[in-house]
């Protein structure tokens, strides 16, 4: 398996006795036990993201330290200077593959976002992004996301998080969280994920699980249709969490081909690993 969603470091400030940071020496050994072969790390330079902090030059830095097992992403914050040529620095010079997690509190098609998803169109990169009704926004059935899937046709929409899993049911109301009622077909996930080649989904966190699990029937044809561009995440940040991804995924009865797809196949394609 490849997990496409994890972060290490210190992402909390003053912590509690319940919250301990995750080591990359612990990420690996996590990994080894759940028969994880790789995990992409994704920084997190946002204020809005976390309250502390994962930066781009620790996730090289970890990746340097495991370079069979790591990926490093780079990500900046949107309102940073001299972005383009510290974006450039960081896939040319340091061979971060990817980037994410893109987490803020900007509107999903802000000019200063542009600029993000024009590079990694440049480069044609995989981009990670965070969404929910105050982070990476955007309005009822997605329009915002739409026409960056069209106007970046080579950079890589990874989708993830609460406004963006809320959307596979055609009732979203853009109020997030984690509905548990039945799905109605017809939303906007559902019908990006079929429309544009550049769009994909990470069934991570409790957002991804939540919607593959809240409505197993509608799962099943959702997975048929879709198992092309779907990827497997954790969204693991901490140590000791669940990681409810791994069993679901193990327990499914759909054919191997499509879970070996989910599972890594489509992560190899996006990452440039396939052989």
């Amino acid at each position: 398996m490849i997990d496409f969603h994890v972060h290490i470091g210190r992402i909390s400030r003053a912590r509690n006795a319940a919250v301990h940071d995750l080591s990359a020496q612990q990420l690996v050994e996590r990994m080894d036990r759940e028969g994880i072969e790789k995990s992409v790390l994704l920084p997190l330079e946002s204020p809005e993201a976390v309250v502390g902090w994962f930066l781009t030059e620790e996730a090289i830095a970890a990746r340097d330290m495991y370079p069979e097992r790591l990926i490093a992403f780079l990500s900046l914050d949107p309102r940073s200077s001299r972005l383009e040529e510290t974006f450039a620095r960081f896939v040319e010079d340091y061979g971060c593959k990817g980037f994410g997690e893109l987490k803020n509190g900007l509107a999903f098609d802000d000019e200063r976002h542009q600029a993000i998803y024009a590079k990694c169109h440049e480069y044609r990169l995989p981009l990670v992004f965070h969404s929910d009704p105050t982070l990476c926004y955007d309005e009822v059935g997605l329009p915002a996301l739409e026409s960056m899937l069209q106007s970046y046709a080579s950079c890589f929409f990874c989708g993830h998080g609460p406004g963006f899993w809320a959307a596979i049911s055609a009732d979203d109301d853009r109020s997030g969280g984690y509905p548990k009622e039945p799905i109605k077909p017809g939303g906007a996930i559902d019908r990006l994920l079929g429309e544009y080649d550049n769009l994909y989904a990470i069934f991570d966190a409790g957002s991804g699980y939540n919607a593959m699990t809240r409505d197993p029937e509608f799962t099943k044809g959702f997975i048929e249709r879709h198992h092309a561009k779907l990827l497997f995440g954790t969204d693991y940040l901490r140590a000791f969490q669940q990681l409810r991804q791994v069993d679901w995924l193990g327990g499914l009865d759909i054919p191997l081909e499509w879970k070996q797809e989910m599972a890594r196949g489509n992560a190899e394609r996006l990452l440039g690993l396939a052989e």
